[in-house]
């Protein structure tokens, strides 16, 4: 149920950004249930998941125009009202997928409204410990900066170890299903406040 003031058929937009190449890994589970959250809050949802990722060129700024991928990657980020982004931790930092998508965005430099700039976005990081989880989530928070998005004050630090979804796609355990539906939370609330100022 879309709360009272939205428009389920015109709530914001989230898009959901993130994945790995494992079919079914935690991290695009993570990004799935974040972005469930945000439509019980009314929003509208589209996820990018590993599928594009994956067919995504190593971005080079000397190359063309964007090649099919990149474009409905660009198209995808520039209809947003806010983002989630999620990735595993991998030696201390994102993933090169997930880079390699956020490199790509250097695309919408000559935008009105380049990269991430004005919009929420929320940050979901997924490692098998956590060392990875902060110094990943950091890094993240630090790109998100540089590309003027405004990350959410809650970034979610999960730890796989052990398994963080039961076969059901249920979080084991009840801080980590607080701490991907408070992302989604804080995403749809500066998403509305943009709205709202504009």
């Amino acid at each position: 149920m879309a709360p009272r003031g939205d428009d389920p058929t015109n709530g914001p937009l989230i898009v959901g950004l993130g994945g790995a190449f494992r079919p079914g890994s935690a991290t695009e589970m993570a990004l799935t249930a974040a972005l469930k959250a945000a439509e019980a809050l009314g929003a509208r949802t589209r996820l990018l998941g590993a599928d594009l990722l994956i067919r995504l060129p190593i971005f080079d700024p000397r190359s063309g125009p964007a090649d099919p991928a990149q474009a409905e990657l660009l198209e995808a980020v520039r209809s947003a009202d806010g983002l989630i982004v999620a990735t595993p931790g991998y030696h201390g930092s994102l993933s090169g997928m997930i880079k390699n998508a956020l490199d790509t965005l250097e695309l919408t430099r000559e935008d009105p409204q380049p990269y991430f700039q004005g919009r929420p976005v929320g940050l979901i990081v997924t490692a098998d410990g956590w060392q990875a989880t902060g110094t990943a989530l950091m890094s993240l928070r630090a790109i998100v900066h540089a590309m003027r998005g405004w990350p959410t004050p809650l970034g979610a630090a999960l730890n796989v170890t052990g398994g963080l979804f039961d076969d059901q796609g249920v979080c084991r355990a009840p801080r980590d299903t607080w701490q991907i539906e408070q992302v989604a939370r804080e995403v749809m609330e500066f998403a509305r406040m943009k709205r709202t100022a504009s």
